[in-house]
Order: structure tokens, then sequence, then C-alpha cells
């Protein structure tokens, strides 16, 4: 009986464990395929080849790998209303991509429903894809979508963002606020501008300490008598002479300096080349734009 009983309970004990690891398996894998947590290429206007979303992929996790930074391509036939940017930014978010605390990553959208091309920097990625860089992608992509190149189009976006990111994020870059007015300059130091910096400070200290041993050492004092000292000031003379200076012309030059009316930004002062017009959704940080087709 004792045997019998066993045995029932082993076959209980064994279907308990085998009905758990089934359920561990089938969980974590529906949640792989409904989350697409590799996946970075949604083409749900059905728009590239099977070969070519593979290639974006590929080339997407070697970018992403790179620039510690999200990548992600989405097509549309139907954004519910919503206009590109918006359909762009709520696919973001609610995809949950996006790396680190900032979110920092790049999201290009083919809309198909607004015919519009779009894309959204996040975070970090607007430092690199400020609005002068985005807009040449644009440029670029544009020149493919108009002759119906899809692959194209979107190759354009990856190999652009590919690009920016290894040239570096310009000089004076700063990302402005539309909403708020703020304006956020990115400061970085080189390491030539370093060294140089510690040698001009080492050269500087240098002089200084040579000085300070040099004064308070009194060679020249110990060397000298009391009588050389009275001698010297016994031969010292003084003359004195009257100097006038007389303002013979004067001349008054006025320069009317214009206004920055460019652009509208708020931001004068600095070069409209590294800027990034930005704003805060969703605790983000996110800039970009379009263009229609």
């Amino acid at each position: 009986m004792k045997t019998m009983e066993w045995m029932q309970m082993h076959k209980r004990r064994s279907a308990v464990v085998f009905l758990a690891l089934f359920l561990f398996f089938a969980v974590f894998s529906g949640r792989s395929d409904s989350f697409g947590e590799e996946t970075r290429v949604f083409d749900d206007a059905g728009l590239f080849s099977r070969e070519e979303k593979a290639a974006f992929e590929n080339q997407i996790t070697s970018m992403r790998k790179e620039m510690n930074m999200d990548v992600v391509i989405v097509t549309t036939n139907d954004t519910g209303g919503k206009s590109a940017g918006q359909y762009a930014e709520d696919y973001y978010v609610q995809g949950g991509y996006g790396v680190g605390p900032d979110y920092r990553g790049a999201l290009f959208l083919i809309d198909m429903d607004n015919r519009e091309i779009y894309i959204l920097p996040v975070g970090k990625m607007n430092r690199f894809l400020t609005d002068k860089r985005w807009n040449h992608i644009l440029d670029k992509s544009y020149e493919a979508i108009s002759q119906m190149d899809y692959a194209a189009c979107a190759q354009t976006f990856l190999d652009g963002v590919t690009r920016y990111y290894r040239a570096g994020i310009p000089g004076g870059q700063y990302n402005y606020d539309k909403e708020t007015g703020k304006i956020s300059v990115y400061r970085s130091i080189r390491w030539y501008e370093a060294a140089i910096a510690a040698g001009i400070a080492l050269f500087a200290a240098g002089i200084s300490c040579m000085g300070v041993v040099s004064r308070y050492s009194m060679k020249k004092e110990r060397g000298r008598s009391a009588n050389d000292l009275m001698a010297y000031r016994v031969s010292s003379q003084f003359r004195y002479s009257d100097e006038t200076d007389h303002l013979i012309h004067k001349t008054v030059t006025h320069v009317i300096i214009p206004r920055n009316h460019g652009g509208g930004s708020g931001g004068g002062g600095f070069s409209s080349g590294g800027r990034s017009t930005t704003h805060t959704s969703s605790g983000r940080t996110m800039g970009g734009g379009g263009r229609k087709f």
C-alpha cells in the first residue's frame, strides 16, 4: 500500500512540475512574441519584403550595440486619426522603447495614411540628430519615397543616423524646448583641450612657485651692505615735467544692430546649425519632424 501511495504521490509531483514548466515557457515565449523584445521593424503597411526586413533588423542590432541607443522602423496604413508625429510618439512610448533613464533612441515612421515620413529622436539622440541633421536625412529619404522605393527610404534613415552618430555631437549644440523656451547647452571637453588647459595651468603654477622661491630667498639683499644701499639712494635723481593731453578731434559712430528674426526659436546667441527643437512628452525629451510626400 505504501508503495502504491508513494507512486501516486510521485506522479502528482511530476505532473505539477511538468505543468509549471509548460506555463513558464508558454508565458515567456508569448511575451517575446507579443512585445517584440528584439524586433525593431514593424511593417504594418506591408511595404518591405521579407529579405529587406531581415537586413534592417541585422543593421539595427549592430547600431544598437554601437550607439547604446534604440532604433525603430514603423510603417502604417492607419494612424487612427492621429498626426504622424503623435502616432510616432505614442508608438515609441507604448512600445517601451529606448535605452537608459532618458529613453534615448530614434523612430522612423512611414505613414501611408497621412502620406508623411517622420523622424523622432528621443533623449540623448536629440544631441546627435539636430534640426539641421534630421532635415537632411528627410531630404534624402524623400527622394526615395517619391519614387515609391520604401526600402531605400528606410535605408537612408538608418545610414543617416549611423553617419551622424559617428560624426559626434556638433560644437555648440543645444536643445531648445519650444514649449517652455528653456535652452539646454551640451558642454564637453575634448582630450586636447584638457591637455592644453593642464599644460597652461602647470606652466603658470611653475612660474608662480619660482617667483615665490626667488622672492623669499633674498640672495640680493644679503649680498648688499647698508652703505651700498645708502649710496644707491643718494645718487638717485627725480625729474618732473608737465605734460597735457589735448583732445583734437572727436568722432562718434552709431551702428544699428538688427534683431535676429530667423527661426522664431528664441535661442538668440546660439548657432542654428547646432539646435535641436524639442518638447517633453510622457517624461521623454522628443524632437524631430516630418515631410509630406
